[in-house]
């Protein structure tokens, strides 16, 4: 048995942090009903057509799921969602702000209604306060939360190249919907649960947090280094690849001086001999290091910085990454099914002993409305009647 097998979630969802939440629960077995819009679904369906015609993003967050089509403003759909959510353990929406309350079902109705329903809403800003009814984009967020001021080079700001904040919101709902479940199992008491973009991002930014207001300056934007420990970052090497390297500690500073860049005197140069002095002269520490790694291929740089205990990476392209020998070896890729044929994807990176995540295909829009009004007991004539006027 899976380990969420038996759980039902219902979710009012779209983009990327809700459906990031409900399809790990779905990896984990829970049966996941994705309540869409009648005709074009989720908008994240449409953000290109790259994979085989449908779109990465949805492809990414959408597999294992069931599609119930459903205009929540027309007559009918209420019943319908109501009817859902009296059978189910977990009720998750990203709608804008107030959305679900206009609809009948923010948080206080149904925790009223089902005492043991883990409610879980995802916003951009929370509740309350002079934000809460501010668009928020992964983007914005990231500028809001100042993710944006440090990530860059020093002239030029960028954001991070995923979805980070949106990542950091389904996260934290997910694992705050596991620990719901598992306090109403020693209880019986449901919960409701509110994420924020914001404050999950704003977790992630602790380091630059604390940097910033206990040290008086803000961290700088430093490309690819980093900005409080060096050498820590790329170098270029004679084939014209790059490698990453990190130093943590003094002692694997002696090893990159004497085993990599043949130089152990280095270790006790002044203007390197801590990680302070390192960082407080790393334009000097770049050109010796750069001036080693310019004669060194770069499978001859990686084998010195193996041998020396330094931690090391080439930099891959994604095309390189989804052919890495690690994932190949530890047998992580699964096909899965969708509407454009058998796709291929990671399996969930929780590797749990004796347990087969779920990859099931990836659902068509309203593609099991059908069978779902069945299971709650609509006849023939009343699906029909619900197709006819739009409400499916």
């Amino acid at each position: 048995m899976l380990p969420l097998t038996g759980i039902n979630v219902v979710s009012l969802e779209q983009a990327v942090a809700a459906p990031f939440a409900t399809r790990q629960l779905a990896d984990l077995g829970a049966r996941v009903i994705k309540v869409e819009r009648p005709g074009k679904g989720d908008f994240a369906r449409h953000y290109d057509e790259t994979v085989n015609g449908l779109a990465s993003h949805f492809v990414w967050l959408n597999r294992s799921k069931e599609s119930l089509a459903l205009d929540l403003k027309k007559d009918g759909a209420g019943e319908v969602l109501r009817s859902l959510v009296a059978r189910s353990d977990v009720f998750v929406q990203n709608l804008a702000p107030g959305a679900a309350e206009r609809l009948g079902f923010g948080a206080e109705r149904l925790r009223e209604e089902h005492p043991r329903l883990v409610h879980c809403g995802i916003s951009g800003y929370g509740e309350g306060g002079p934000y809460t009814e501010k668009k928020a984009y992964d983007l914005l967020v990231q500028c809001e939360a100042g993710l944006v001021s440090i990530t860059g080079t020093e002239g030029a700001p960028s954001k991070v190249g995923i979805s980070v904040a949106d990542i950091a919101a389904g996260m934290y709902a997910y694992s705050g919907i596991l620990s719901a479940l598992f306090r109403r199992e020693r209880t019986g008491e449901g919960a409701t649960l509110e994420v924020s973009m914001l404050e999950a991002l704003g977790e992630w930014m602790g380091f630059p947090a604390y940097f910033a207001g206990y040290g008086g300056e803000e961290p700088k934007r430093s490309g690819a280094s980093h900005a409080a420990i060096a050498p820590y970052g790329p170098f270029g090497c004679a084939d014209g690849q790059t490698v990453f390297l990190g130093i943590q500690n003094e002692r694997e500073w002696g090893g990159l001086c004497a085993g990599v860049l043949g130089r152990p005197e280095m270790a006790e140069d002044e203007r390197f001999r801590t990680n302070t002095r390192r960082v407080e002269n790393r334009e000097a520490l770049h050109a010796e290091i750069e001036r080693a790694f310019s004669r060194l291929p770069s499978g001859e740089a990686i084998e010195r910085l193996q041998a020396a205990g330094v931690a090391n990476a080439r930099m891959r392209t994604v095309r390189q990454f989804l052919d890495h020998p690690q994932l190949e070896a530890r047998e992580r890729w699964r096909e899965f099914g969708s509407p454009a044929g058998p796709l291929w994807g990671l399996r969930p990176p929780a590797t749990m002993e004796g347990v087969e995540p779920v990859m099931s295909p990836i659902p068509a829009v309203g593609e099991h409305t059908r069978s779902i009004l069945r299971g709650l007991g609509y006849d023939e004539a009343r699906i029909s009647s619900l197709k006819q006027r739009g409400v499916t």
